[in-house]
Order: C-alpha cells, then structure tokens, then sequence
C-alpha cells in the first residue's frame, strides 16, 4: 500500500471509531442511486447507466441464436462480463480481465443465474425446429450475453454492476429470427423476466458494518459480504480476509431485504 492510501485508510479508521463516515452517512445508508434505462441505442438489445455517488456503471445485453449445452436442451443461455476501463480508475489498466473483474462478473452472474429471474426455459427461438442426424428434435436458443462497464469507480461495484445488469435485463427486447438472421431492428418482446433480483454489499471496518463503501472507505475494508435476494435468499459471496459471525450473517440478511426492496422500487420505476 502507497503513502496516499495507507494515509487515506487511517483517516477512514479513525472516523469509523467515532461512529462517523466521512461523508456523514449513516453505517446502512446508501448513496444516491440514479438509473437510465435504453442508455446505448441502436448496438444493444437493452442497456442501461447506473450511478451511485459518483460510481458510474454501463451494463449492455446483446442477443444472439446458438445452440443449447447438451446437458440443458430445452433452456436459453445467461452469460456475464465485466471490464475495468483504465479511465475508470488509476488502479485499472488494459489488458485481459483482472482478477477483480472476474470476481465482480462471476458474483453478479450467480444473483442473476441462482435467482431465476430469467424463465430460461422461456428462451427457446420460435419455429427453429430441426431434426439431428441422430433423430432428435433440436431448437435454436437465445443467448442472454450481458456485459459491464465500469466507468467510474468510486467504490462499491458490485451493488452497481448487479442494479445495472437487472435494469438492462429489463430493458432488453428480443430480436426478430428469420430464415436463419436476426433481424436486430424488429422485436418480438421482452425477455422472460419473473423476479428483479437485486445485490446488497456490507463491508467491514474495525469490526463495523457498513453499506455502500465510497472508493476511500474500501481502503480500511476488511472483508465483505454479498447478498443477492429476490423474495427470498438467492446467492451470497464473501470476499476480503476477514470473518464474519452467524450473528453478523444473519444481521445483514434482514438488512439485505430490506434495502434490496428500497432499490428494487427505483430498477422497476
């Protein structure tokens, strides 16, 4: 760790062990949270900007026709990226994916996936029917291929990239199949959306939890936690050396209900 932020993290400690955070939020309070829905036009199915603070995230959907896996005949595809901009933060550079990109992709691919938010068996391609050479029946599928965009960062990704993938998801219609080509600017609907699952990160600090880490904060960051919920609890990732208590654990589930509810409203309006 430089000087800069090794000075940046005792400040935060210090602040934090008075009860206080920098910007004089509360511990479970977030940031302003403003989403644009249809942000890209014309190269995307759906898209969608979020901005928490002044973390700034682009989450796209593209729709492409492939084949099933083998072992999932009869459900469409669910794909997740992510990509740390250089001009995002001092600490990206360019180059294949980051470890920290990956993790990011991977946790807002499991809310997403494990949610069954998607009705995957909903994502089969209209009248694309065949017969393999084997004598089975095959079908086209749609592949749902979701990629993030950090533009800004000034802490908490994860919240962001999940809140913008679920608002793109619900933006994105589906393309128009004929005779073997996509058609991109015909549609036929949305996608089959069920549940807005939605990602609420605690970190801690000097043995406090807190909700939505500015980019300062996350220098005196032990360890977190994710929770992804819809109804009900549908994934958690935990990051960072440090532990947490089935007290703790429990704590920030019902927190986690909670909160996901306030955002859920503000991804459906």
């Amino acid at each position: 760790m430089d000087v800069e932020a090794q000075l940046k993290k005792d400040y935060v400690l210090n602040v934090i062990k008075n009860n206080k955070r920098i910007d004089e939020r509360k511990f479970d309070e977030y940031r302003k949270i403003s989403i644009k829905r249809g942000f890209v036009e014309g190269k995307a199915e759906g898209s969608a900007y979020v901005k928490i603070g002044d973390t700034e995230v682009l989450a796209g959907v593209k729709i492409d026709v492939g084949n099933p896996y083998p072992d999932t005949p009869d459900e469409g595809v669910i794909t997740v990226g992510a990509e740390f901009r250089p001009i995002a933060s001092p600490s990206f550079g360019s180059g294949p994916p980051t470890p920290a990109a990956i993790e990011l992709a991977r946790v807002v691919d499991r809310g997403i996936r494990e949610s069954k938010c998607i009705t995957t068996t909903q994502l089969i391609v209209p009248n694309t029917e065949s017969v393999d050479s084997n004598g089975k029946i095959t079908k086209k599928i749609w592949m749902v291929i979701i990629d993030i965009h950090i533009i800004n960062d000034a802490g908490n990704l994860i919240d962001a990239s999940g809140i913008a993938a679920m608002a793109a998801l619900l933006d994105t219609k589906l393309p128009k199949y004929e005779d073997g080509k996509i058609i991109r600017n015909e549609f036929i609907g949305g996608l089959p959306i069920t549940k807005v699952a939605i990602p609420v990160t605690f970190r801690k600090i000097d043995d406090k939890i807190l909700l939505d880490l500015d980019s300062d904060e996350e220098t005196a960051m032990d360890t977190r936690l994710t929770v992804t919920t819809t109804d009900m609890i549908n994934a958690m990732q935990k990051g960072g050396t440090g532990k947490w208590t089935i007290e703790e654990i429990k704590q920030c589930v019902d927190t986690a209900f909670i909160k996901a509810e306030e955002i859920r409203k503000i991804v459906e309006a």
